[in-house]
Order: structure tokens, then sequence, then C-alpha cells
């Protein structure tokens, strides 16, 4: 089943045997059993008993609380595993080499699926004017490999990012929305709600993929260390933002899934999330991308995107622990 994830405001999380049960206004919305969930996120007030903490960590369960507009709460973790090996090899790559070459990897697959959805919207449709956005990404890309300082390595990330940002909207066929430019903590209008939400999807997805492998989570090399902030995972995430949450956002407004009135404004901070039914759709959407398959690049095999989470961490867990030449991020044309 994958991840589950619980919509409902001031749910009860319990159990009962070997099954997970949800209720909410004395009525049970969910009875799933625990061998096939790989996740839950909570988006909400929710209530979890002992007994599925318990459950939930001896069958390392991670369990993610969100807000309805996507802002991280927190998480249960199941223990770290028992790979100090590729810890070890993590913790000996910063400040050498295999960091930066590290760096360049994630950064290479965040911008060149940037430009390979852009190029594929281009053939798509011969009225959008893309090609000075394709154009500023490749100048990103161009002095990648020649890069050795993770500053400056930074600063062509974020160029790449805002120029693709600031061609966003013209990716939205739907003529009902619009975007501006990013915005967050909190998102202020409904694009950048669903960008802000499917992140925090994708954080989740990711860190519980980097926990599997055996990294500590709060060590990156992208993403400068702050307390409380899994770096190692949001480095991971950035070459699967375009691949798996834009691509939902899109689909999503472009296929009309999501209507305007399915979207709610806090009256101070002006924050806007999902009423539930757009929270439901958006949710499913997301699942279903997860779970869609392609051929990996580097394994020449089918996987699904949620498979490819896991993947991506033993190749950079392969590399750190000097198994393979480069760390090879997820680049789909």
């Amino acid at each position: 089943m994958g991840t589950v994830y619980i919509t409902q405001e001031d749910a009860f999380i319990g159990k009962t045997d070997e099954r997970l049960t949800v209720k909410a206004d004395k009525k049970q919305i969910l009875d799933i059993p625990l061998m096939k969930i790989e996740g839950i996120v909570a988006l909400g007030r929710a209530t979890v008993s002992p007994a599925v903490v318990t459950e939930l960590l001896e069958r390392k369960i991670p369990l993610s609380f969100l807000k309805v507009t996507g802002k991280y709460l927190g998480r249960l973790e199941p223990e770290m595993t028992k790979n100090i090996f590729v810890r070890k090899a993590q913790w000996e790559a910063i400040g050498t080499d295999k960091a930066i070459q590290v760096v360049r990897g994630f950064i290479r697959g965040k911008l060149k699926n940037y430009k390979n959805a852009l190029l594929r919207r281009d053939r798509q449709n011969a009225d959008l004017d893309l090609k000075p956005t394709i154009q500023k990404l490749e100048q990103a890309l161009n002095p990648l490999s020649k890069n050795d300082q993770i500053d400056s390595l930074r600063g062509l990330e974020g160029a790449g990012s805002a120029a693709y940002f600031n061609c966003f909207n013209q990716l939205i066929q739907n003529p009902q929305f619009s975007f501006k430019t990013r915005n967050r903590r909190p998102p202020t209008d409904p694009v950048n709600s669903l960008l802000s939400l499917g992140y925090s999807l994708l954080r989740h997805d990711i860190q519980s993929a980097v926990n599997i492998v055996g990294f500590d989570p709060y060590l990156g090399y992208l993403h400068v260390p702050h307390y409380g902030r899994p770096a190692l995972a949001l480095d991971l995430m950035e070459e699967f933002r375009p691949l798996v949450v834009d691509a939902v956002v899109l689909a999503s407004l472009n296929q009309q899934k999501l209507k305007p009135d399915y979207f709610t404004t806090e009256p101070l901070s002006e924050a806007v999330s999902l009423t539930l039914e757009g929270l439901k759709i958006f949710l499913r959407l997301y699942e279903e991308k997860k779970q869609s398959k392609f051929k990996h690049p580097v394994l020449g095999r089918q996987c699904t995107y949620q498979e490819s989470f896991e993947i991506q961490g033993r190749l950079l867990a392969k590399y750190l622990m000097a198994e393979t030449e480069q760390y090879p991020p997820l680049v789909l044309k």
C-alpha cells in the first residue's frame, strides 16, 4: 500500500491485532494491515495510541506530522540502522573532494531534470517562450564540472532554480491559476501551497529512504547543517523535486483535477491550504506518481519512484564507501 495519509482533523490512530485503525467523529475511517504500510503522514491534529507508537517503532515505520499547509512539524523515527560503516564514510567525506563531487551530482540532477522538463514542454507547445530559461539552465550546468567550491556550486544551483521558477507560470495551462514567485512559510497562493505540501511529503519519503540505507539524515553536503534540519534528506530531494512534486502539481492543475474552490485562506496569516476534499485528491495523485514505473538509467530495469528513493540512497552510499567511482543522480528524459 505504501504511505498512509491521515487527513481527518482530530483523528485517533490506534490498532487492533495486526491492523492499523483510524477513527474520527466516533466513526472508523481506516482499517489497514500493518504489514502493508511503509510510512504514515498525519496532516492536521491527530492522537496516536501508545500501542501504535510501540508497533511502528518495532516495525520501523516512520510517522510524520504536517500542518495542512504542508509545514513539517516533526517525526516519530525508528532506531537508526546498525550500519556504522555507511555513517563513518558519510562523516569522513566532509571537507573532501568526495563532498564536492556529491554536491555536483545533486545539483546536476536537479538542473538537468528542470531542463529536460522544459524541453518536453517546449516540444509539446511551440507557443511557450521557454528557450531563454533553458539557456540559463545550461549556463548554470556548464561550469559545474570545473567548480570545486561548494558555496559557488550552491550559487549555480540557486541561479538555475530561480530561472526555472521565473518561467513556471508558463507551464500552468489552466487560466484559473497563476504563479508569480516562489513563497513559503506560509505559502500565500494555491500553486505555492501545492509545491510546499508536495515538498513536505517528498521530505518524509526521502528521509525514510536515507534512514533505511543507514545514513545520518542530519549530515549533508549541499544544504548547510542547522539544528534539527535533515540536511542529507534535503540534498537527495533535489533531483526528485521536478520529477515527482512539480510533475504532480502541474498535472493536478493542467488536467483540472483541482479547482479554485478546493483552496482556503487563513485570515490572519493569509496562508493558503487545500480543503479536505482537495487534499484527498492531491494525496491520491502524489501516491499514484510514487507508484508509477520508469526504467532506471543506471540499473537498467523498471522501478517505481518510491523504490528509486532508496536506490539513489544506496548509490550514494556505494560512492562514499569507494565501491563506485561517482554518484549518478537520477536524470530522466
